[in-house]
């Protein structure tokens, strides 16, 4: 069974559009983490214009689960965040300045000695270290040689193609998670996943730990309720 990280950038983005606290950011995640989400997943950026680094350090101290906080670690302001709350993960993530989202992992051969030094230095805390990789075998290959614990693959390329050809869609994940349990790394995934092609996804992708999952089930959570959207999200990553 996959763990389920709700990533909750969508309800920060709901607040920031009226100022104030409405919807609360806390409240929220704890109320993810009652009904039964394995983990929290924040996402901040620079301009915080969805989660504000204040909203890290206040989950940090709120939460009963696992934070997974992911970013740009080559801004330094990211670096001291997560040197200061010690999440439970760090998930490496190349944003370029004004992306909207995150559209493209590391090429961790180019980049392999800078991620050598990161890893290291979140390691050395006691911090899981994750590195957003497309589902390329030899950035999979290549991420094992940095340190780093885990890999999470790109899954917008799965969720694209995934209505029109399912197995074509999920052939080169397949072949991604296959380096990975061979390098002995271990393996995330996340982007565009939702309760329709996560259940697939799950039942083909070998050593699967966790999906992280935030504007599908954000989004279903309108139509469903917060609470039946996420046990219907963990039915669907334990399906085997």
């Amino acid at each position: 069974m996959a763990r389920l990280s709700v990533n909750i950038n969508k309800i920060a983005t709901l607040r920031n559009s009226r100022g104030g606290n409405n919807p609360d950011v806390l409240q929220a995640a704890r109320a993810c983490e009652r009904f039964g989400a394995d983990g929290i997943t924040v996402h901040p950026r620079p301009d915080e214009r969805h989660i504000r680094y204040r909203d890290v350090y206040d989950l940090k101290s709120a939460l009963t689960t696992e934070l997974n906080i992911e970013g740009n670690s080559r801004e330094e302001k990211f670096v001291r965040l997560v040197l200061d709350t010690q999440p439970a993960q760090v998930t490496l993530v190349p944003d370029e300045p004004g992306q909207i989202t995150s559209n493209h992992g590391w090429d961790t051969i180019k980049h392999r000695d800078y991620l050598q030094d990161i890893c290291a230095l979140f390691k050395g805390e006691g911090i899981r270290v994750s590195i957003f990789v497309d589902p390329n075998p030899e950035m999979v290959a290549a991420a094992a040689e940095t340190g780093a614990d885990r890999v999470e693959l790109y899954t917008e390329g799965y969720a694209r193609e995934f209505p029109q050809d399912p197995a074509q869609a999920i052939a080169q994940y397949i072949e991604a998670a296959k380096v990975a349990q061979q390098a002995g790394i271990g393996l995330n995934a996340g982007h565009d996943l939702d309760l329709h092609n996560l259940p697939y996804f799950v039942q083909h992708i070998p050593g699967l730990l966790e999906v992280s999952i935030g504007h599908a089930l954000i989004a279903d959570a309108l139509y469903l309720g917060l609470e039946d959207t996420i046990k219907r999200y963990l039915a669907a990553a334990a399906e085997k």
